[in-house]
């Protein structure tokens, strides 16, 4: 997790995100950071622990997703080529990028990458 790494991705994510971006985060990812809180130990007890705290808090906006497949497809399913979506996992970056979905992940356990391109005007309708 990032929380291990000791990154502030909330900051990096407003300093490369327009203030019109809407940071949102799907129910499946809370439902994951709280059954992870409650079966690891340790460091990745507190770093789920913390990262659920950052999640329901602002800037972040949680959206109701319905599991009905696997997570992976249903945030694919979710993100239009006008928004960006955040992860580490590198099938899912490489998915994404297939869908021409701009992908922000974790780089030398210190740095936000982008690949693709950002949009500065975007309006989010959902």
């Amino acid at each position: 997790m990032m929380i291990q790494c000791d990154v502030d991705v909330v900051t990096l994510l407003m300093n490369l995100l327009p203030s019109n971006y809407e940071i949102v985060i799907p129910s499946l990812v809370i439902n994951e950071l709280n059954k992870l809180k409650h079966k690891s130990k340790g460091k990745d007890k507190l770093a789920a622990s913390i990262a659920l705290k950052l999640a329901e808090s602002e800037p972040f906006v949680i959206r109701h997703i319905k599991k009905t497949e696997h997570v992976d497809n249903l945030l694919l399913k979710y993100c239009t080529q006008e928004d960006v979506l955040c992860t580490n996992d590198k099938v899912l970056r490489t998915r994404a990028r297939e869908k021409s979905i701009t992908v922000i992940y974790l780089r030398q356990h210190r740095y936000l990458e982008v690949d693709g391109y950002i949009k500065r005007n975007k309006i989010h309708e959902n």
